[in-house]
């Protein structure tokens, strides 16, 4: 089992844990709707990743209420 040597005193604890604070996130604006979206990723709100429509909506997906 590991032991200290010394005590660690407080500046120098809080000065190893001055790194390990979370960093707040880098939100883009979406081309294509204008809404926060995270940075590489496909917009949640319109389904587009740069210019493209990666993930249909579901008011663009005619059901055919026959087959259902």
């Amino acid at each position: 089992m590991a032991v200290q040597q010394n005590k660690v005193s407080k500046s120098r604890r809080n000065n190893r844990r001055a790194h390990d604070a979370l960093v707040a996130g880098n939100p883009n604006e979406c081309d294509n709707c204008g809404e926060l979206k995270r940075p590489h990723h496909v917009c949640p709100s319109c389904g587009h990743y740069a210019t493209r429509e990666v993930i249909a909506s579901v008011d663009d997906i005619e059901l055919d209420e026959e087959a259902a």
